[in-house]
């Protein structure tokens, strides 16, 4: 009975309290109303930085149901190292190098950041209110995000220690860096380039490093026949992939709303709105160019249609109209399809896509922003400018990753090596670099 009452309780306490701090506005004194909002500002950073995390199990699902059945540890765990990784790089190094004071190249403040590390040491996010460790939080998960889009593009022949290091220096150096010209006070954002959650910031950067990789690694035994004719190497589970791309539409309602860092109703209303919109218009136009290019609505490509619209969507959301995200998504799940028949043709194998999902369509996207923003947009007497800047900021990213990723593979690849043998490839990684396998085998005994 004290059970049950307490649990009651509980229940109430928990409703009652959001309530109790939106009641404050606007009813007592300013000092309060404040106080009010800061509480609000920080609940809801920290709730959405908890569903940008959630995506990494999105992803994991996704990369494990588009692989094999006996490379499925191995992406599991690529996705859960790459996060332990990108947690300890990024609270080192990768937020002072991207957020920290500096010049319009790189940040060279606010290292090791704690508690007591000075707010002043980050000007860029002078205009959020939340605490520097709260946005050092929601800035961890997109760090992640940005180093987990990789290992999709590389699974399946991938050596294991070459995978753990090339996580570390993506979080450490190449995608804070690139994140300082646009979000951190450098020079793409004195230019007045727009990517509001990471379009171009966050998924270019992961699928343009992944585009590298992939090449460098070349193409998985079986793919291409003797002939040099692409094969399809199905994935052991689509439910599986099904899920992922659930988690990560939900996952994305806390990378978009939840990038204005405070708790602002109508804006995250107008975004959350566009981010649905786009997701759904990318999964339809992805499902119907399939159906009319293959004479089948294709699921594994409409599966990719729903993420590529989210991640298009993502740089735009903030500035854009609902029927101009529905354009935007629609777009992008066409490019989709044509990115995944392209790079299939000239040779690059991504087992997921990835590369056309987030490299192809967060370029897309923050170019679009260009045309479809509802203040500097072209489509709404703009002109070029606003355009010509994205288009600045779409290349130099590009450029910046293409030769840190050449780089860092290079290096990667002359020491510990890049690639698994051929024999362990054939085997499986599962059994290869973790010595167990994802389905136990029971042998069944007279």
């Amino acid at each position: 009975m004290v059970g049950k009452s307490f649990r009651r309780w509980i229940f109430w306490a928990v409703l009652m309290v959001p309530s109790i701090a939106w009641a404050l506005d606007g009813k007592v004194d300013g000092k309060s109303v404040a106080h009010a909002q800061f509480l609000s500002d920080t609940l809801w950073v920290v709730i959405t930085a908890c569903l940008v995390f959630f995506m990494q199990a999105g992803f994991a699902m996704l990369e494990a149901g588009f692989t094999r059945a006996k490379n499925a540890v191995n992406v599991l765990m690529k996705n859960l190292m790459d996060f332990a990784m990108a947690t300890v790089a990024f609270w080192a190094v990768g937020f002072a190098v991207m957020f920290g004071n500096g010049n319009s190249f790189i940040g060279l403040s606010g290292f090791f950041v704690g508690p007591h590390t000075s707010s002043s040491l980050f000007s860029a996010l002078a205009w959020t209110s939340v605490p520097l460790l709260a946005a050092w939080f929601f800035q961890l998960v997109f760090a992640g995000t940005a180093a987990t889009i990789v290992s999709g593009a590389m699974a399946e022949r991938t050596r294991f220690s070459a995978y753990l290091l090339y996580s570390l220096f993506i979080s450490l150096i190449i995608y804070p860096v690139s994140g300082h010209w646009a979000w951190g006070g450098g020079w793409l954002s004195s230019l007045g380039f727009k990517d509001f959650a990471g379009s171009t910031v966050v998924h270019s950067v992961g699928g343009w490093l992944a585009l590298v990789g992939a090449y460098m690694l070349g193409p998985r035994l079986g793919k291409y026949s003797k002939e040099g004719k692409p094969q399809a190497i199905p994935g052991h589970s689509l439910p599986l992939a099904f899920l992922g791309a659930f988690i990560l539409w939900l996952g994305w309602f806390g990378f978009n709303p939840g990038s204005t860092m405070a708790a602002a109703p109508r804006d995250i209303a107008l975004i959350a709105v566009t981010t649905n919109m786009a997701a759904a218009t990318g999964a339809l136009g992805a499902m119907f160019f399939a159906w009319f290019r293959f004479g089948k609505p294709d699921a594994a490509l409409t599966l990719n249609g729903a993420i590529a619209g989210l991640v298009a969507i993502t740089a735009p959301c903030a500035f854009v109209s609902v029927w101009g995200a529905g354009v935007i998504g629609l777009l992008a799940g066409v490019v989709m399809v044509f990115s995944v028949l392209f790079f299939d043709r000239v040779g690059v194998d991504d087992p997921v896509g990835a590369i056309s999902v987030h490299g192809v369509c967060g370029a897309l996207g923050t170019l679009l922003l260009g045309v479809f923003d509802v203040k500097d947009g072209l489509l709404y007497g703009g002109g070029l400018r606003q355009l010509g800047v994205q288009a600045i900021g779409v290349g130099a990213v590009f450029v910046w990753c293409m030769v840190a990723g050449f780089i860092l593979f290079g290096l990667l690849k002359k020491t510990v090596g890049l690639r698994v043998s051929r024999d362990e490839e054939m085997e499986g990684l599962d059994l290869g670099e973790h010595g167990i396998e994802a389905y136990n085998k029971l042998e069944m005994t007279p």
